[in-house]
């Protein structure tokens, strides 16, 4: 059994695991994993792609990129759920509550992803890489999220 210096703090286990969620996505443009955690257990994960029965990006092509579309614009825009949005929508659909749980992100969520995890009641989000997205900053500013961007390399947080 390894010692506890090379044990992972939470934190960086379940980032690991987060990143290891963000390999199932089919977005051509970015891979993003995100699990909900409360109490240190997992409560559902999400990655980013097409509806559950719809053709995906990686068989289809990317309506985004065939528009020119920036990254962080026109959301809306896209065949693809969000992996925030699909781990709130499997945590509904298994009758879990989130309520005053932990987002693990690999990215910063986008602001569409920032309403729904505020009124999930997610409490803290840790994320690793940011996201062009202002509205979205702004709102979980003014929410009562705790963010953390997580160091990749130590998985140390700082808020």
């Amino acid at each position: 059994m390894p010692g506890k210096e090379g044990r992972p703090t939470w934190e960086t286990y379940f980032m690991d695991i987060t990143q290891l969620v963000a390999r199932r996505s089919t977005c051509i443009r970015r891979a993003v994993g995100a699990i909900i955690v409360k109490d240190k257990r997992i409560l559902s994960t999400g990655y980013n792609g097409a509806p559950t029965g719809i053709k995906h990006c990686v068989d289809i092509g990317c309506l985004r990129e065939k528009m020119n579309v920036t990254s962080g614009e026109r959301h809306e825009l896209c065949r693809g759920i969000h992996a925030e949005q699909n781990a709130i929508i499997q945590a509904a659909y298994h009758g879990v509550s989130i309520k005053d749980a932990v987002l693990y992100c690999t990215n910063f969520p986008c602001s569409i992803c920032a309403k729904m995890i505020i009124n999930a009641g997610i409490r803290r989000i840790y994320y690793q890489s940011g996201y062009a997205d202002e509205l979205s900053r702004e709102l979980l500013k003014e929410s009562s999220i705790k963010l953390f961007k997580l160091d990749a390399r130590q998985g140390e947080g700082e808020p």
